[in-house]
This record gives structure tokens, sequence and C-alpha cells, in this order.
């Protein structure tokens, strides 16, 4: 199988506009499988900055392929790069603060009549 992922494997880079699929050299192929040799999908948060600059290199190029291969078989995946911005959620309002000192300690309280 790892043989396929070194003569045949393709990198899916995960977009907002869908799934991307990049055919790298032998040596960017042998390097991918080193970084996938633990997982099929990695985040670009965890990648080091050498291996970042490899898969911006890649994508800049826009050397994108289709998944099937001629003979209508799929290609072997060397992995899956997340390359999506985090998504912001929207947080309900907050309410004001109050300062320390409108605020009374019930200490305080007990000691007014």
């Amino acid at each position: 199988m790892w043989i396929e992922k070194l003569t045949e494997g393709l990198l899916r880079v995960l977009t907002p506009l869908g799934p991307r699929y990049i055919r790298p050299s032998f040596r960017q192929r042998l390097y991918l499988v080193w970084i996938f040799r633990n997982f099929q999908v990695l985040p670009m948060q965890v990648l080091s900055n050498r291996q970042r600059r490899l898969v911006d290199d890649l994508c800049a190029r826009q050397n994108f392929v289709s998944p099937v291969l001629a003979d209508g078989v799929e290609a072997p995946l060397l992995g899956t790069f997340e390359r999506r911005p985090p998504i912001e959620e929207e947080r309900p309002p907050r309410r004001p603060s109050t300062s320390v000192g409108e605020v009374p300690f019930a200490a305080d309280a007990k000691q007014r009549p």
C-alpha cells in the first residue's frame, strides 16, 4: 500500500471551497508519507514552518488534479490537510460588569442597621 502511495499518491487539502487534490513530486510524496505516518488528517496548526511552507507552495502552484486515475480507480491518498479558516461563533451579548465598589458584601449588610 505504501508503494502505491509513493508512486501515485495524492495530497488532499480541505479548503472553504471544498477538497482540492494535488500530485506532489516523488520527493514531496516521500516527505508527506512521513508526515502522515500516524494520522490521516492533520490541521495546519500542528505543522512545523517547513511543513507549512511545503503545503503553501503546493497550493500556490494550483496544479490541482482529479482524484480518479485514468483507469477509473481512485488514487491513493497520502493524507489530508485541513486548511480551513477558524470558525467564529456568535456569542450572546455580555452583561455589563459591576465594579467591586457597587457590590455589597454580606458582612457589610449585617453591619448596616
